[in-house]
């Protein structure tokens, strides 16, 4: 305890980390605030009324989560920053694809950064627009949901201008946290909006336990959710260390010239290299049977929820599971040969006149790399697919669904991902005035030198 008191005061005593840790505080607080302001003309209670009544396998319960209920509320901010995030992965993927795209990343550094900043931007506000148009049909299909006596013109118009300027806020918001505060924005800003539905959602569970005497299987409960946590800051922390040693160089000890051994490093690389977007991916596929089935319940009483189109629509179902557990482990694989790229660091490694012990440079070093990234990424992509269908085995053993989405999917990941980010850089600003850092041995990994090339330098 004196210790924690004691890195409290330190991290006080640096006047730009307080600074930084103020403004993000500053920037959450007005985002929170900005998603409990309603669109007008529509009544939030009967889109309230209209989520609890619909299904469990809602395609719109995911993007609720993320922000932070503000989607259920008719917020400014209910597309929040979703469609920012959507418009940095297409810009990301076509990185990967595009001659173009992989110039501004690569080759003309600051100001292809700006020109990707701008298409993102761009694409963003397009991709509101159509967003904003689905949200607002969506509420106009809720009985009582628009106020009768506003002009359907005149709320469709206002709507979408609020909808897009409230996304075009929440986006400048999380570049400011990104520039003056800690942590990556936009992960931020959804971190928080997880967090928010958190104590309602554990409150609630231990009220439904300790009603029924339930004490054992509320422990049980969460001692289980400590497990899983620790186990996903395992992973995400977990590198395998590829040793490689520089070339010996010459030293003038004297009047006498020798050679001098070659220094000893190591290339990390992660056991889980693609983070939560296989999730993210697959969920997004997941929407597809899940939309198609809205449509179809639209026009048959039922007919939906029936058969396997029901099935994959039903996110707890055994059908459902199976398939999203498989796009989780197909989608790790293909991020992570995204990313990971052998050929890049055997390239590096030539430039720095280094090498792998026992393996030749060039192509059989290039080889080398790929084997061990995929021989890794098979015990990281088996834990992602678990991760994503944890939900499903919590919702056995709890009739609280808000509960049970805590104990796995991209909420967690994002949410451990996050704080351990923010973790790592109070730490490296702690160690850079010579404090203790936040854990008493060893240090809060955050991205090296090394691990940046393999990933493009993203």
């Amino acid at each position: 305890m004196k210790k924690f008191i004691t890195t409290l005061q330190n991290i006080w005593k640096i006047k730009e980390l307080r600074e930084r840790i103020g403004w993000t505080l500053l920037m959450l607080f007005v985002f929170r605030f900005s998603s409990f302001v309603v669109l007008p003309g529509v009544d939030p209670s009967a889109l309230s009324k209209a989520g609890q009544a619909s299904a469990a396998s809602d395609l719109l319960g995911l993007v609720n989560l993320f922000t932070g209920g503000a989607f259920e509320n008719a917020s400014i901010m209910a597309l929040g920053i979703m469609p920012y995030i959507t418009a940095s992965i297409i810009v990301q993927l076509l990185g990967f694809a595009m001659p173009y795209f992989q110039r501004l990343q690569q080759k003309e550094g600051e100001s292809g950064r700006k020109k990707l900043t701008q298409i993102t931007r761009m694409l963003t506000v397009a991709i509101t627009l159509v967003q904003g148009g689905g949200y607002l049909t969506y509420i106009h299909s809720i009985p009582n949901a628009i106020d009768p006596g506003m002009p359907a013109g005149l709320f469709w118009l206002t709507s979408t201008i609020i909808l897009s300027a409230g996304t075009i806020f929440a986006m400048w918001l999380g570049e400011k946290i990104t520039d003056k505060g800690l942590g990556n924005g936009a992960s931020m800003l959804i971190m928080i909006g997880i967090i928010s539905r958190a104590p309602q959602a554990f409150a609630s569970e231990i009220g439904l336990q300790v009603s029924s005497n339930a004490w054992f299987k509320l422990i049980m409960e969460f001692a289980l959710l400590f497990g899983v946590i620790m186990a996903i800051i395992l992973i995400i922390q977990g590198v395998r260390r590829v040793p490689i040693q520089f070339a010996k160089h010459m030293v003038q000890r004297g009047n006498s010239v020798m050679p001098a051994a070659g220094v000893r490093d190591y290339i990390p690389i992660k056991v889980n290299s693609a983070g939560v977007m296989p999730i993210i991916f697959a969920q997004a596929l997941m929407f597809v049977p899940a939309t198609i089935a809205q449509f179809s319940a639209s026009g048959s009483q039922g007919g939906a929820n029936s058969g396997f189109l029901g099935q994959l629509t039903n996110p707890y179902s055994l059908t459902s599971s199976i398939v999203v557990f498989l796009l989780v482990v197909g989608f790790t694989y293909v991020y992570t040969a995204l990313i990971v790229n052998p050929t890049q660091y055997a390239e590096y490694l030539k430039r720095q006149n280094a090498f792998i012990p026992g393996i030749k440079p060039g192509k059989p070093t290039a080889d080398f790399i790929d084997a061990v990234t995929t021989r890794i990424t098979l015990p990281g992509s088996i834990f992602l697919g678990f991760i994503a269908i944890m939900p499903a085995f919590a919702r056995i053993f709890t009739d609280n669904q808000a509960f049970a989405a805590f104990f796995g999917g991209t909420s967690i990941l994002i949410g451990v991902g996050v704080i351990l980010d923010t973790l790592q850089q109070i730490e490296s600003h702690l160690l850079m005035r010579r404090y203790d850092g936040l854990v008493k041995s060893g240090r809060i990994q955050g991205r090296s030198r090394l691990q940046g090339v393999g990933s493009g330098g993203m």
